[in-house]
Formats: structure tokens, sequence, C-alpha cells
């Protein structure tokens, strides 16, 4: 696929972006040795609070922590560098949409999760898989990115064998 310099630029900004907010959600999380989701699960609303309450009082608890992290890092790590950038941006639409789900800013609700601002509907998380769907299908990595390096320096090493 083939982008003007724009193009380009705002392509791989949102993606090294986003990638940076997941790879900091995620080491955040790693050196704050009190973090944990359990909390955040248990005061989960909305259609689908029981599972997401569930989680938070089961001994899965634990697990969706390191689990969380993982995927954080992972994904954050993939946007940053350019690498499985479709990939990482499937999994951040549906860690994200998990996030949403378990606290949708539906009105009416008792607790509406926690949030910076007020929302209708629209929330950070939505927006976020918005731009995640964008990246998904006009990825920029190979243009920019580890996935540019390595077909370079694959393209090179082939160009000293047939020269020689």
């Amino acid at each position: 696929m083939q982008y003007s310099k724009n193009q380009l630029f705002f392509l791989a900004s949102l993606r090294i972006l986003i990638g940076w907010h997941f790879l900091y959600e995620g080491l955040i999380k790693v050196f704050n040795p009190g973090w944990t989701s359990k909390a955040y699960l248990l005061s989960a609303e909305g259609p689908l609070s029981f599972f997401f309450k569930w989680l938070g009082g089961s001994a899965l608890a634990n697990a969706a922590d390191i689990v969380t992290i993982a995927l954080l890092i992972g994904i954050g790590l993939a946007l940053v560098l350019g690498f499985f950038e479709r990939a990482a941006a499937f999994a951040g639409i549906a860690l994200l949409a998990m996030f949403y789900l378990s606290h949708p800013p539906i009105p009416g609700l008792e607790n509406a999760g926690p949030a910076e601002g007020n929302y209708f509907l629209v929330n950070k998380n939505l927006i976020e898989m918005a731009a995640l769907g964008v990246l998904a299908f006009f990825p920029s990595s190979h243009l920019v990115g580890l996935v540019y390096y390595f077909k370079k320096q694959g393209d090179e090493t082939v160009g000293q064998h047939t020269a020689g």
C-alpha cells in the first residue's frame, strides 16, 4: 500500500503512540507490586458484569493480572517497534473491548468505573479501539518499523549474493 509522506507520518505516529500507551500501562503494573485488577473486576457493571465479577473473585484473578500485563507489554512492543502490527492491533482491540465492556459508559449504571472525565457511550477505550482498527487495515510497519528494516536487510543480502 502506497502512502503519502503525511499519511505515513501520521499512521506511524499513531502506531507508536498507541504502542507506547500500551507498553507504559503494562510496565507501570509490573513495577507496582501492589497492583491487581481485582477491585476493577469486582466493580464491573453492565451486561457482562457477572463474568468480570466472577473472574475478580475467583482463583483466576492472579492469572488475569499476568495475562493483562503480558498483553499490554506485548502489544505495546509490537506496535512501537513495528512488527506483527496487524495481530497486535487486533489483540489490542480485544483487550480494550474487555476494558470497555467491564465498565461501559452507559447512563444509569451505579458505578461507571474509573474515569478521568465524563463519558456518554464513547470513552477513550472505544476511541483507541477505532484507532487500532485504522492501524490494522492501514499498516505502516512495512514502511517504518522492524518489518521494513528486516526486509531492507534481506534485500541487501540478496543483492550481495547475486552481484558477486
